[in-house]
């Protein structure tokens, strides 16, 4: 099991990136939350089998409909989350 936190910059609020993030978690084995930050990044923590994180990560940021939007991706490993259930966008 691994999780991690990523910082997502360029145009990613208001173009519909947190949704497209939640639908498209919903073909992996993965947990998390998505929200939008202050200063207007986008953060997402994810938590799962190595494989599928890393392969659910690879889609949101080449095959997605938001990946043109990605201009910075800023990504650590941390502790799993036993909080985590299913994938949410965090208001």
């Amino acid at each position: 099991m691994t999780a991690r936190r990523i910082i997502y910059s360029g145009r990613v609020q208001g173009v519909g990136f947190r949704w497209t993030a939640k639908e498209l978690a919903r073909g992996y084995d993965v947990l998390g939350t998505v929200r939008n930050l202050p200063d207007g990044t986008v953060e997402m923590v994810v938590a799962g089998e190595r494989g599928e994180v890393m392969e659910f990560l690879r889609d949101l940021r080449e095959d997605s409909a938001v990946a043109h939007h990605i201009k910075g991706v800023m990504e650590e490993e941390i502790a799993t989350l036993p909080e985590l259930k299913g994938f949410t966008i965090v208001a």
